[in-house]
Parts: structure tokens; C-alpha cells; sequence
């Protein structure tokens, strides 16, 4: 088992500001080994995590980009890659993509063909002198791990607010890759609701939504004792964590603790 590591989320802009994502960034860079930029985050249009990934580095960070194959053919798929590599970003995590809110899927590409063409595009003249890229791919914690996803470096899990199914997971699919599980911050009982009726075998505490009913700060105190229960078990490379909103508390928190 490698360090452990922390891959922090951020919310991707929606207009033609990096402000914000700017700020995320510096707020959670004390604490964050790296930074997952989503694609059209929850099927709305958003500045491409390929170029937001470029300012984490021009911060002096490290970057993911994730793209989806809901919103490329492959002639768009090779456009970002070309883009990445001239801007320096060598990080993946390929997604399908969530339901978009405008318009339909291309469904000319899927995860597994995205991941091929990865691989084949480095050994192209177009791309000589580009290291090879580095894929993750995300595992949903109610299902196996199919032998495809392990042409991945790295696997991300499906967010869980439970130590137990996450390492139940692990030890159910035995990899050598990478694994970095999934953990969000629950900012209010609205959120809880949501994600009960959009993620599928997502378990969340009763206790957990009555605690951040009466305190959201609570929610940032439950994930923050995750990530700390998950680097003691060993079970894994790190976490990929999701703080929502509540980024400034959670970095205050791990600062001190981690």
C-alpha cells in the first residue's frame, strides 16, 4: 500500500470566472495531494476541467481532469487530448457522465473505448515526446470490478457514508491498482434526500442526516472522521473526497488533524 493520499474535489465554474475555482484551490492546497476537476458537472455545461486542471498546475498543483464520454465523439475525445498534452495536464479519470440537462448523449464513446484510445494516442507521431497519460476509472460499490476497469492506473469508489461497505468492497475486489474511496461532506438534509434518489445503493445514516438537521457543521465533522477511519484501516491509497460547499471548514479541519 502506497502513501496515502488526498484527491480533492472542486466545483468546476459555470461562467467564464475561475475566481472561485481559484480560491478552492488555495484554500485546500494544504491539505490536498491533488485535485479531481469534474466535466459538466451534473449534466450542466461547465469550463473544461482541462482547463481548470492547467491553472491547478500554474498554482502548483497537481491535477485530474475528468472527462465524460456523454458529451464526445472521438474526433472531440482526440481534441481534448491533444489540448491536454500542449497544456501540460497527463491526468484522467474517464467517467460516462451524468444525465445532461440540455441536449442527448453522442454515445459514440464509452469508457472502455475512451481508455483505448488513451493508450494508442501516445504512440502516435502527433503526440511524440508526450509521456503516456495516466487513466482512472470509478467503481460503484454494489457491483464487481470488471476486467476491463483494470487497464486503469487508479479506480475511484462511488461515495459511501460507510467505513463497512467501502472495505467490504475492498476486500471483494482484490486490485493492485490504486483505490481511492469515494467521501462527500452532507451540507443539509435537502442534499441527503437528493443523492439518496440519484445514487444507486448509497447508504446514509438516519443519524447522520438528524445531526446535520440540527448542525450542518456536522456533516463536515462526520466526513472529516472518515477520511481519518479509512487512512487507519489501510485499506486503501487514500481518498477521493467531495466537500461541497463546505471546503473552507473541512480544509480548517484536516489541516489539524492529517
Amino acid at each position: 500500500m502506497s502513501e496515502f493520499r488526498l484527491i480533492c474535489e472542486i466545483e468546476p465554474p459555470m461562467r467564464p470566472d475561475l475566481r472561485h475555482a481559484r480560491h478552492q484551490i488555495g484554500v485546500l492546497a494544504p491539505v490536498a495531494d491533488s485535485f479531481l476537476i469534474p466535466d459538466n458537472h451534473i449534466g450542466r455545461a461547465t469550463v473544461s476541467s482541462i482547463a481548470v486542471a492547467h491553472e491547478v498546475a500554474a498554482m502548483g498543483g497537481r491535477s485530474i481532469a475528468c472527462l465524460n464520454s456523454r458529451d464526445r465523439n472521438l474526433l472531440g475525445f482526440r481534441r481534448d487530448l491533444l489540448t491536454a498534452a500542449a497544456y501540460g495536464v497527463d491526468q484522467f479519470l474517464f467517467v460516462r457522465g451524468d444525465a445532461p440537462s440540455v441536449g442527448q448523449r453522442t454515445s459514440q464513446l464509452t469508457v472502455r473505448t475512451m481508455i483505448e484510445a488513451a493508450r494508442r494516442a501516445t504512440d502516435e507521431a502527433a503526440f511524440e515526446g508526450v509521456a503516456p497519460f495516466r487513466v482512472g476509472v470509478t467503481a460503484a460499490l454494489g457491483r464487481g470490478f470488471p476486467a476491463w476497469k483494470r487497464d486503469a492506473d487508479f479506480v475511484l469508489t462511488q461515495v459511501s457514508y460507510s467505513v463497512e461497505a467501502l472495505l467490504r468492497w475492498r476486500e471483494a475486489n482484490p486490485t493492485e491498482l490504486p483505490v481511492y474511496v469515494g467521501v462527500m461532506v452532507l451540507a443539509s438534509v435537502g442534499m441527503a434526500k437528493r443523492l439518496a434518489a440519484t445514487i444507486p445503493d448509497i447508504e446514509i445514516p438516519d443519524e447522520l442526516v438528524r445531526r446535520v438537521a440540527d448542525d450542518p457543521a456536522a456533516g463536515v465533522a462526520a466526513a472529516c472522521e472518515q477520511v481519518l477511519a479509512l487512512r487507519e484501516s489501510g485499506a486503501c491509497d487514500g481518498v477521493h473526497l467531495v466537500p461541497v460547499s463546505r471546503f473552507r471548514e473541512v480544509a480548517a479541519v484536516l489541516e489539524r488533524t492529517l
